[in-house]
Order: C-alpha cells, then structure tokens, then sequence
C-alpha cells in the first residue's frame, strides 16, 4: 500500500474510533441523552478534529507501525491526551460546563483502541515470524543490550534466514524471564542441553565485553556439537552505520587469538599526522596497506602510496579514494633499491612522515635467495633512510620484526642490519628515526594461516613444522596502531616492542583453523615435517641486554640502542654482490650478532 493509501486508511479508521470512543462515553455513563444533542455533536466534531491535529503533531500517521515500540505507545498516549484536553477547554468555552466523568471514560476507550488498532500490525508480524517454520531455530548467547538488539532485529527482519528461539545468560536473575517471546533458559552451562533439547541450528554470540579466554571456552562447546556459530558485529559499527545487527560474521581466528587492542594516545597521532603529507612505503602489503588505512583516520592532508607492485598499489589506491574521499591520495610506483627515484619522490612531495614497510618477510624464500634480502632489506633501507635525512623529513618509522632478535635466519638478520642503519641515521641526522618490533601478523600475506586454510578446504593434512614451536601473534589492525603510536611517541633512536602476551604454539593455531572451518580434530589430520632452516623454536622480542624493564606507554616497550658499527655494514654492501650464497649468509648472521656482541663487552667494561 502506498503512502496516501495508508494515511486514508488511518485517518478513516481513527475516525471511527474518535467517533465510537464520545458516543460510548456518553451512552455508558448517560444512557437517556440524546446523542444528537448539539453539546454532544459539538464535543464529537471537536474531539475529531483536535485528534487529527494532534495525531500530525505527534506523527502516529508517520510511525512504522510493525516495528512499533514504548517510544509509539508514548506518541498515542501524547497525542490523545493532548486532544481530551483540547475538547475539555472546548466544553468549557462553549457550553460553560465540563463533562468529566464522560471525558475520562473517551479518554480510555480512546487510548485502548487507537494502542489496539496500531499494535495489531505489530502483534501480526511478530506472530509470523514466529510461526516461521522455514526459518533456523537459534540460540543467542548473552541476554543483555547486544543480544536484545540482535532479537528484535532477528524477530522482526524479513530478510534474516534465523528465528531466535532461547538466550542463555549467566545472570540468575535473568533465568526463566522473557524478553520479547523469546525465553532466558539459564547459562552457559546449559548450552549443550539447550542446543540438544530446542533442536538449535545456529548458535550467534552476542556479548560485546566477552573475554577472549571466554569465547574460547563458548566456540569450543559449540564446535563440539557441529552447530554454526557465529558473533554478532562490534557495537561500535553498528552505532555508526557500517553494518546492520543481523549481518553476524563468523567466528574468526583474530577472534580466538587475538588479544584486546591497544589504545591509542590519539592527541599526539593527530598532532604528527594531522594536515601533514606522508609516505608509506610498501603500501601495497598487508601492513603498508592497513597501516594506510589507520593513518587516514587522521586526515593528513597527503597520503603518498609508494611500492613496487602496480596491481596492490592500484587497489590500495582506489580504496583509500573511495572510503577518504576529502583526503588528497597519491599513488607513486618505485623500488627502494633505487635511491635516485626515491629521493625523487621524497623531493616531489616533501613529507613530514615516512612509514617503511617495504621489505622482504618470507623465512624459506630469504634463505635460498640472501642477496635479494640484502638488497631489499638493508640497502632499500638505507636508502629511504637517506633519502628522509636529505630531504628534511620529520620523523621516519620503520617496521622490524622479531625475527631480528638473535637471528638464525637471513630475514631476520638483515632486519637487524637495518635497524642498525636506522639506529645509526638517528645518530647523524635532524629526522628522527624510530624502529618498531612486532611478531608474527594474523592473515597477513605469506603467513602459516592461508597456508593452512587452503589444506583444510582440500580435506587435509595441516602440516605443521614441529609440535612444539610457538610464536607470538597480532591482528594487522594492531600492529599497525603500534606503528602509529610509536611515530607519535619517538623521541629518536628507540626501538619499540608491544607487550604481546603469551606465545601460542602453531599447532594450538592449526587447531582452532580446523574447528572455525567446521570440522574437528578427527576429520583433519595434522602432520609434523621438522624445522625448515632459518626457523627458530621460539622467537624473542628484545634480547637479553635490550630490555628496558618498564612500559613507556601501556602495553609498548622501548629497547635499549647500544653503538652501532656502520662500517661493517657498509663494507657488506659494498661488496654482497660478489659473495656466494652460503657466504653471504654466513657474513650477514655474523655482521646481525656483531652488535650484540660489542654491547655485552661494554657491559662487562662498566
């Protein structure tokens, strides 16, 4: 029905209600009156026309009547109340007299059936959907804010394939309580009665503050039972508009793994990225890219996208473009092994900020081919570095990795090589240079979690290096917040490392990837291949003589910076081209413990 045909239709259906609510009025309480009296067809016409007024006032004839609430239930009462009162002053200036008592009972009748006639559409929708057979019975765990809003929307969503049928809740006071039809059958200790006893098919998670170890524990009961499970969108997105409460996700391993996020000092990262033109390189990367998005929250005035790689360049491009349309994006393909075309860039633009997340990452790879990780990761650096310090950039943050921490493989050494180059660039230069530490990055391109994805859709087996290895873990949201926040924080020469809890063993990952993707731990089988060279058991964040005890900003710890011999690295790029594989690897793990070394003879000298 389209709009004026519903307004005709509520108007004529509230007259008729106006005009029986007077006429009962005056026949229940004055059955002798003569109800053509002009009194009694004044106050009739009177009373019509002020609730017709009033019900525009208080837009009854706007309201979606099928998703009606106490905010509508308070309109009608409003709007009827308003008009009583009109007819009364009404009565008294015209007649001098005020029938009270008749007044009051149409007051009633009045509210009981315009509240009837409009919570009927209500009361019919809310009755389909329940009677909706073809829908899949759910169970919401969490009867609070989160999971009431996920039930009205569920109740009362044509396009939603649920029908909540039971919530579990752990407060007792809860138990055995409605909300909206829909019965709190105790807590999480009855979920896999619950799910048993009420046939469930669909299990949604809905409470926004739940732990990380808790959702472990709920995921872990309802994998066991092969029932979906799924959690519903972060308060925050649906507050702002990006998602609808109905559109629940799955369950992820960010989710289990993950830790809650940082938070940001935003004051100072606006004060070094607001209104200012910044670089990042390897932006097309998983961390360049996200490390793009976190900045343009800021609204620096220029965001500059520089990689090697046109096609995640472009992509990167077109989305910054899209989702910061305000925000002036520049797109600039290079190689940072190129210093000249680097330095062009830096003169073009002239940025306040460089984020270097250019770098070659992949254990295996850098071991068979160490020249390239030399020259991407130690002279690519150099040279950005360089190219900052020429070009009077402000500060320059560079992303490492633990891998860099006693390094037994070539990745991780030149990494430590060039936080050597940045250490020593900080030392010379009026730009200040910062290094940033963080573990391993969850979904990252080339990390174990694709990998073992794709083993998982082929039906197995999930290889795994060695039972016992473990590593740490970060989403790519917060490892990119780590690097903003330690470009606001830097005052030069530090190396900064998060607090990033316990480690967790590949396999306990391998094992939450089968359970997410729907199988269990007998349906996909896990095998061991042994340690691939480069690979470390267990990976650090700081070495021994690097650690300062004490946080500099909740959850971010500042390394210490002993000297730095540069000539070694000099003479190593100098002369790399030339040097064999085997060679070259041995000098690079030689020149990345070099330092480690000099610093435990100062100590000991002290």
């Amino acid at each position: 029905m389209g709009y004026k045909g519903r307004l005709a239709s509520l108007i004529l259906i509230d007259s008729m209600i106006v005009m029986f609510s007077i006429f009962a009025g005056y026949w229940l309480l004055m059955p002798a009156a003569d109800i053509f009296a002009a009194a009694i067809v004044a106050t009739s016409v009177a009373l019509l026309v002020f609730h017709h007024v009033f019900a525009y006032f208080f837009k009854l004839y706007k309201r979606v009547w099928s998703y009606a609430s106490i905010r509508e239930l308070s309109g009608i009462f409003l709007a009827v109340t308003c008009t009583v009162a009109a007819v009364a002053v009404f009565q008294l200036l015209a007649f001098q007299t005020l029938y009270t008592r008749t007044l009051l009972v149409t007051w009633m009748l009045h509210i009981l059936f315009i509240g009837a006639s409009r919570f009927s559409w209500r009361l019919y929708r809310d009755t389909k959907f329940k009677l909706d057979h073809t829908k899949k019975r759910a169970l919401i765990i969490g009867a609070g804010n989160g999971g009431t809003m996920v039930a009205r929307q569920l109740l009362t969503s044509d396009m939603s394939e649920l029908r909540p049928v039971a919530f579990i809740d752990d407060n007792p006071h809860k138990k055995h309580l409605e909300i909206m039809g829909v019965p709190v059958v105790g807590g999480k200790e009855m979920l896999t009665d619950v799910v048993r006893d009420k046939e469930i098919e669909h299990i949604i998670i809905a409470i926004p503050s739940l732990s990380k170890q808790e959702l472990n524990i709920i995921f872990e009961k309802c994998s066991e039972m092969k029932v979906r499970t799924q959690i519903m969108p972060a308060l925050e997105d649906i507050m702002s508009g990006r998602v609808n409460v109905t559109e629940m996700r799955d369950v992820q391993v960010e989710d289990l793994l993950g830790r809650d996020p940082v938070e940001l000092d935003t004051k100072k990262i606006e004060k070094k990225v607001t209104n200012k033109t910044i670089v990042v390189t390897g932006a097309g990367g998983s961390i360049g890219s996200e490390v793009c998005r976190q900045l343009a929250r800021f609204s620096p005035e220029k965001l500059i996208l520089l990689g090697h790689g046109e096609n995640s360049i472009y992509s990167v491009e077109m989305e910054m473009r899209s989702r910061f349309p305000d925000m002036e994006v520049a797109a600039e393909i290079a190689d940072v092994q190129d210093k000249e075309r680097i330095v062009e860039v830096m003169k073009e633009y002239a940025p306040d900020v460089i984020y270097h997340a250019a770098a070659h990452k992949h254990v295996p790879l850098m071991e068979r081919n160490p020249h390239e990780a030399v020259k991407n990761n130690v002279q690519g650096t150099k040279n950005v570095a360089e190219a900052a310090h020429e070009t009077g950039v402000t500060s320059f943050v560079m992303i490492s990795t633990d891998k860099a921490v006693n390094p037994t493989s070539v990745m991780g050494a030149s990494k430590r090589i060039a936080e050597m180059v940045v250490q020593h660039m900080d030392r010379i230069s009026g730009t200040k240079f910062v290094a940033v530490r963080f573990g391993n990055v969850l979904g990252s391109r080339g990390s174990v979690i694709p990998l073992f994805k794709k083993q998982i859709a082929a039906g197995g087996p999930v290889t795994v290096t060695h039972p016992d290895m473990t590593r740490y873990f970060m989403t790519i949201p917060e490892a990119s917040r780590l690097v903003l926040q330690a470009g606001a924080i830097a005052e030069g020469g530090e190396t900064f490392v998060l607090d990033m809890g316990e480690p967790v063993k590949i396999v306990d990952l391998a094992k939450n990837l089968i359970r997410l993707s729907g199988y269990n731990k007998n349906d996909i089988d896990i095998q061991y291949t042994g340690m691939r060279p480069g690979e470390k058991m267990f990976e650090e964040l700081l070495g021994e003589n690097e650690v300062h005890q004490e946080q500099i900003y909740p959850m971010i710890y500042r390394g210490k910076t002993p000297p730095v011999n540069i000539d070694v690295v000099k003479r190593l790029l100098g002369n790399y081209e030339a040097v064999d594989n085997d060679r070259l690897r041995e000098k690079v793990l030689d020149i990345a413990h070099f330092r480690e070394v000099e610093l435990r003879e100062v100590v000991t000298a002290k």
